[in-house]
């Protein structure tokens, strides 16, 4: 029976035939003499600790990269990436990879531990005290990683290792491996000061993606320059597989993210270009937004058209979901000019459809934040229907705060939300009480509120029938107080659109309750 290759003595021979290669004396020739590995490694690997100034650097550097960020200036953030000091402890990481100094790559990995918490803690700070806190273009560009940043990186990275072993215009590459990493870092600041964790896991996630791929393709770089040479066959091949499990577990979830922007774009592309042929060639589709997040899509539009090819919104919604082949929900604003129309009507046409769309855009932020500051929550927990003028909000526990009182918020809301329907649930809890007086089945003013109370927060909880004690099976009259005490309720209870189930009578006083499953709701 044969035995099997020993693993070390395997790759020894593997390695000793390398180097027995025409090509390998040429690399040693051409490529790893012509680099002073000592003095690189000196200079790497003495930069790349945590100090005071890096610290400083670091901070100036976030700080400036988060006010372009919040100003959508891309200027500015890339004026921040010229004094980052991001690219030293990176590359001394990717060295100490590639040469096995454990000692280093502490070193290496502390420094960036520092830098990125000092600069998260910066720009948060920064947007806390900021009046501007939206979330701009600039910022959401950067919560969803996907392949293309994993390459932008790799390349990144490549020019900068190359740039330090070689000695030639380190500066300036190392901007580039910083725009890859400090932008991330400032909006995770960002989505931190405004607990927005969609943002923050976005940016996070690419800020990880970067600095792993930056640091690894440093290891690649600096294999290639002959750094780590004396490494044992062993140990070169476990860094091989390694790097390689690494690239191959970034890249899977990255392309898929990849594959579903690329849809996302094809999507869009594909209604307007419906629209554009279902309005025709003179038409212009001025604004398109599709919510991919909202389950079906929602697609929201203004078509500049001719009067005589206007098409219902039902049949423009029918065709889109037979082109799309997927649900969707549709809003579409049309905007029809007389055919005779000069061109100044249509310039006229366009900019009060802009103008409309940009109103309706800063109404439905100006609503979020009144239904936001009643609930006690922020404005991205406020769900906005601008086809249909609703915001609905689930409120946050109210020290002290009763039912009563989550109504008078919604209500207070309601009447300064000219044209919208507020809806503000409140924390589930007990239902008011409902009182009699001794011997009356008549409800007076306090008792007919609670009623009323009772039924509105049986609408917020999305609950269709109340169990009311004492009520009868049928609904006819009954000589029993108790009786007649509970069709008082449940006709008010009807007349609010909530049905009623019976339930053990109870005395002069009593709460409602949700109906259990089964129950049968008076008609």
């Amino acid at each position: 029976m044969t035995e099997p290759p020993n693993a070390p003595a395997f790759a020894q021979g593997i390695q000793d035939r390398w180097r027995d290669t025409g090509f390998y004396r040429w690399w040693r020739l051409r490529v790893v003499s012509r680099v002073e590995h000592e003095a690189v490694v000196a200079r790497v690997l003495g930069e790349s600790g945590w100090s005071p100034r890096y610290a400083f650097m670091t901070m100036m550097s976030a700080g400036i990269a988060v006010l372009g960020l919040l100003l959508s200036s891309p200027a500015v953030v890339i004026g921040a990436m010229l004094i980052s000091p991001l690219m030293n402890p990176i590359l001394g990481l990717g060295f100490s990879l590639a040469l096995f100094d454990f000692r280093e790559m502490r070193r290496s990995v502390t420094a960036l531990v520092v830098g990125a918490v000092v600069a998260v803690l910066f720009t948060a700070l920064i947007v806390l005290v900021s009046p501007l806190r939206a979330p701009t273009a600039e910022i959401l560009a950067r919560t969803r990683p996907n392949l293309f940043d994993l390459v932008i990186a790799l390349f990144a990275s490549l020019a900068g290792s190359f740039a330090i072993i070689r000695g030639k215009g380190d500066t300036i590459v190392g901007v580039a491996i910083a725009t890859a990493l400090m932008p991330p870092l400032a909006v995770v600041g960002f989505g931190l000061a405004t607990w927005n964790l969609p943002i923050l896991g976005g940016a996070l996630a690419l800020f990880f993606t970067n600095l792993v791929t930056i640091a690894l393709s440093a290891t690649i770089m600096a294999r290639y320059y002959g750094f780590g040479h004396r490494l044992s066959s062993q140990q070169s091949w476990t860094q091989t597989v390694l790097l390689l499990l690494v690239f191959v577990a970034m890249a899977i979830p990255l392309g898929i993210s990849l594959s579903r922007i690329a849809r996302e774009a094809l999507t869009v592309n594909q209604v307007r270009s419906y629209l554009s042929e279902t309005f025709g060639a003179q038409s212009r589709v001025t604004q398109l937004d599709v919510d991919f997040e909202r389950d079906p899509i929602a697609v929201r539009s203004i078509v500049i058209a001719p009067r005589s090819r206007a098409v219902s919104g039902d049949t423009v919604k029918a065709g889109l979901i037979k082109a799309l082949g997927r649900p969707l929900t549709l809003q579409i604003d049309e905007v029809l000019l007389d055919p005779h129309a000069g061109a100044l009507d249509r310039q006229r046409a366009e900019v009060k459809a802009a103008e409309e769309a940009k109103d309706a855009d800063a109404q439905g932020a100006e609503i979020a934040r009144l239904v936001a500051i009643a609930a006690g929550v922020g404005p991205e927990a406020v769900t906005l229907d601008q086809g249909h003028q609703r915001a609905t909000v689930t409120a946050s526990v109210l020290p002290g705060a009763t039912l009563a009182t989550y109504r008078a918020l919604e209500q207070r809301v309601q009447a300064v939300s000219s044209g919208w329907h507020i809806v503000l649930v409140p924390p589930f809890g007990d239902m008011p009480t409902i009182r009699f007086a001794d011997g009356s089945d008549t409800l007076d003013q306090a008792g007919t509120e609670a009623v009323g109370l009772s039924a509105w927060a049986a609408q917020r909880w999305n609950i269709a029938a109340l169990a009311v004690p004492g009520l009868p099976a049928s609904p006819v009259d009954h000589p029993l107080l108790n009786a007649r005490r509970a069709q008082a309720v449940a006709t008010l209870l009807r007349e609010r659109g909530i049905a009623s189930v019976s339930a053990p009578a109870a005395g002069q006083s009593f709460r409602l309750a949700a109906a259990p499953d089964g129950g049968s709701g008076s008609p």
